[in-house]
């Protein structure tokens, strides 16, 4: 054999491997839902309010051993995957929890945006950290072993006032924390917490995102592209290195609320408040959009979160309907849906590495004073948080 078609062979060989690795989806059936959670995020202790407490959003943890919750009491909580939840073959009950939160973190003020370290592994507990950005207050990081606060990142305006992060993103190699703000971009070295930071204004003259950073994602393939959403309903393109403008990308009608890289790094797909399409960009040619797809998001200034399964060729997508609808992304055809809840499905990931999924569920109710039925209270499968397998 040659160097050439030895070379040829080992690349099949790791291409095959990790192929083997990626779990095996079918969506031609309903998938079964395996836990549930909502008592919990009821009134009690950690939540006195009651009963108007929703959940807004749900994140795997890179490694999966287990997943964040975010909910409307500005509490993160922490659950771990239970080792037989890939074999599990008994239904979840939808009348009581699975099982208990083993990690409760309390935010002073609403929550807007968190996120996992990239290089989580719970075997290692100084990669155990995630971190939070709240109203008025520097972003934090903390521990998810202990639910101690590690360190914080703190950026100040012109008056010398803490100003809060809207977004908050990692790099790839883990060792830079991008922070979105209105019309502006601050970078924080991850190993020297405190004030120090680099900061990009975006908008400079008629090129860069106009508003406020509302989300970030980096590209997979350590390319150094970053995409920014803004709620100007423009996404911007940038070089990590030196943050040169590449592309300014528009068709969104509303505000950007979510931005996300393909597994191969050569499309990224948008998604805005009050619009009920994501858009799918080829970065190599931008100047038309490729196709969009469908969510039920038309009447909800929620952010409401789509996912890609891990081998890359499915998305999955909520919305107001209850509904999770899967694409297949080389078509942009819908494949697949089923029924999450009876509210709206504002979050929904797939896990790392099984062939498992996870949904939040709820929205913000008002009660009348005068009415005796109260129907701001969420019920259990309203407001709910739930594991699904894909057989």
């Amino acid at each position: 054999m040659t160097v050439e078609n030895e070379e040829e062979g080992e690349l099949h060989q790791q291409t095959t491997d990790a192929t083997a690795k990626w779990p095996v989806l079918r969506f031609d059936s309903p998938p079964r839902k395996i836990y549930h959670f909502f008592q919990q995020f009821k009134s009690g202790v950690e939540n006195p309010s009651g009963h108007n407490n929703f959940f807004k959003g749900v994140k795997w943890s890179p490694d999966g051993s287990c997943f964040l919750t975010s909910s409307d009491d500005n509490t993160i909580r922490l659950f771990h995957l239970p080792e037989e939840a890939s074999y599990i073959d008994q239904p979840a009950s939808d009348n009581q929890d699975s099982y208990t939160s083993t990690l409760i973190v309390k935010e002073a003020e609403m929550v807007y945006d968190y996120c996992w370290y990239p290089y989580m592994c719970a075997s290692d507990p100084t990669s155990s950290v995630f971190v939070t950005t709240t109203r008025d207050h520097p972003i934090h990081l903390w521990d998810a072993t202990s639910g101690q606060l590690r360190c914080t990142y703190r950026a100040y305006n012109e008056m010398d006032e803490i100003t809060a992060a809207l977004s908050v993103s990692f790099n790839s190699s883990g060792t830079k924390l991008f922070a979105g703000y209105n019309k502006m971009l601050r970078v924080f070295d991850v190993h020297r917490p405190g004030r120090d930071f680099e900061q990009y204004s975006l908008h400079k003259g008629k090129d860069g995102p106009s508003g406020i950073v509302s989300s970030i994602a980096v590209s997979p393939t350590h390319s150094g592209m970053l995409a920014l959403g803004s709620y100007n309903q423009s996404t911007a393109l940038y070089a990590e290195g030196n943050m040169e403008l590449l592309y300014i990308l528009h068709g969104q009608e509303g505000g950007i609320t979510q931005v996300l890289f393909s597994k191969d790094g050569n499309y990224l797909y948008t998604g805005g408040r009050k619009d009920p399409y994501i858009l799918c960009w080829d970065i190599r040619n931008t100047v038309d959009i490729v196709y969009k797809l469908y969510r039920s998001t038309e009447n909800t200034n929620q952010r409401v979160s789509f996912d890609i399964e891990p081998c890359g060729r499915h998305l999955g997508a909520g919305g107001e309907d209850g509904l999770v609808h899967i694409y297949d992304l080389q078509s942009g055809q819908w494949v697949a849906g089923f029924h999450a809840a009876s509210d709206t499905v504002n979050g929904f990931c797939f896990h790392p590495h099984l062939p498992l999924a996870a949904s939040s569920s709820g929205n913000r109710r008002f009660s009348m004073p005068d009415n005796c039925q109260d129907n701001s209270c969420l019920t259990g499968d309203e407001n709910c948080a739930s594991i699904w397998t894909f057989g």
